[in-house]
């Protein structure tokens, strides 16, 4: 990365004070001229790897910005010191400045998100699951013979997916929808700083208020069962499947003919029963969509069945659903 000097002056095309978006944004631009790469890693690899003899303090940005360390003002350079405080970003204590982001890159594009531990009620999570949601629609846009014009993305979080499909599809309409109004923040500014004008951050519970049918439907819901019932993560009933269920159905509701859904979602297994699998099974029953169900991977944050709430599970795996409307069926919206 090419940053140079511990605390240079901020030079003159940072503006001061700035509005925190254009701080974030030109932060973003100033990382990505410096060469700034990160890979966000799960929650319990991202704990282990700062417990490492000599890892409780940051010293390079990617220290700051990535895995989220507290620091001196002298370990970074000033402009980036600068436009973090201009941002309204940085959080000082007894053991130090942090960072109240993370930017991590993806899809040759960074993404500004929340920072380590995403414990807050606004909360915006960005990580491998984020990858595999985008990998799962990438690989459904290359399948179909059609290139959709009227795309939603539920929960959109970081904006990372919406923006993977409005490069691809730079004639589409993407709606990025989230009930959290910093991940509305934080998609706006991500969709700027990677050049797409095509994505759309509206608020809104699924797709309440957002008129009319759309062609592809992607979500990444919180699919969790999290006692504490934080957002990012907590699904909703006894399995965290409510939220993606309550997708599945608006799906079912809102796909234009040969419309198509893409849905992540984790499940906890338990005695060869997955119950996300069985409860979509019910969902669909009758709708007159083809849809297909997949394990991509068997056995994911494995930590989490020393906990209570998966006390019944003999694993956790990611699964992805995509279900189609074929086009020569129509149905009215409600």
């Amino acid at each position: 990365m090419r940053f140079s000097g511990k605390s240079q002056a901020m030079t003159s095309t940072i503006e001061a004070p700035a509005e925190p978006d254009a701080a974030l944004l030109r932060l973003g631009t100033r990382l990505k001229a410096a060469g700034y790469r990160f890979t966000t890693v799960t929650p319990a690899t991202h704990e282990r790897v700062n417990r490492r003899p000599g890892n409780a303090r940051g010293h390079t940005v990617t220290d700051v910005l990535g895995w989220s360390r507290p620091f001196d003002r002298d370990a970074l350079p000033g402009d980036v010191v600068e436009l973090l405080e201009a941002a309204g970003a940085l959080h000082g204590g007894p053991g130090g400045r942090r960072s109240a982001i993370r930017v991590s890159a993806y899809d040759g594009e960074l993404f500004i998100h929340s920072a380590f531990p995403p414990a807050g009620p606004d909360a915006v999570f960005f990580g491998p699951d984020t990858h595999r949601t985008v990998d799962a629609v990438l690989a459904h846009l290359a399948a179909r013979r059609d290139r959709p014009a009227r795309v939603a993305d539920i929960g959109t979080g970081s904006g990372a997916v919406a923006v993977a499909v409005a490069k691809r599809l730079p004639a589409a309409e993407v709606v990025a929808v989230d009930i959290n109004p910093t991940a509305l923040r934080y998609a706006r500014i991500n969709a700027a700083l990677a050049g797409v004008a095509n994505v759309r951050p509206c608020h809104s519970d699924l797709l309440t208020g957002v008129p009319g049918p759309f062609d592809l439907i992607v979500s990444n819901p919180p699919f969790m069962i999290d006692p504490e019932g934080r957002a990012y993560r907590d699904g909703g009933g006894p399995h965290g499947h409510d939220l993606p269920l309550d997708v599945l159905d608006t799906a079912v509701r809102r796909l234009a003919p040969g419309g198509s859904l893409v849905l992540l979602s984790g499940t906890g297994i338990a005695g060869g029963r997955d119950p996300l699998l069985d409860a979509a099974t019910a969902r669909l029953a009758g709708t007159g969509l083809r849809w297909t169900y997949r394990e991509i991977d068997p056995d994911v944050y494995g930590e989490n069945l020393l906990e209570p709430a998966y006390g019944h599970a003999d694993r956790i795996a990611i699964a992805v659903l995509v279900a189609t409307r074929p086009a020569a069926v129509l149905r009215e919206e409600t």
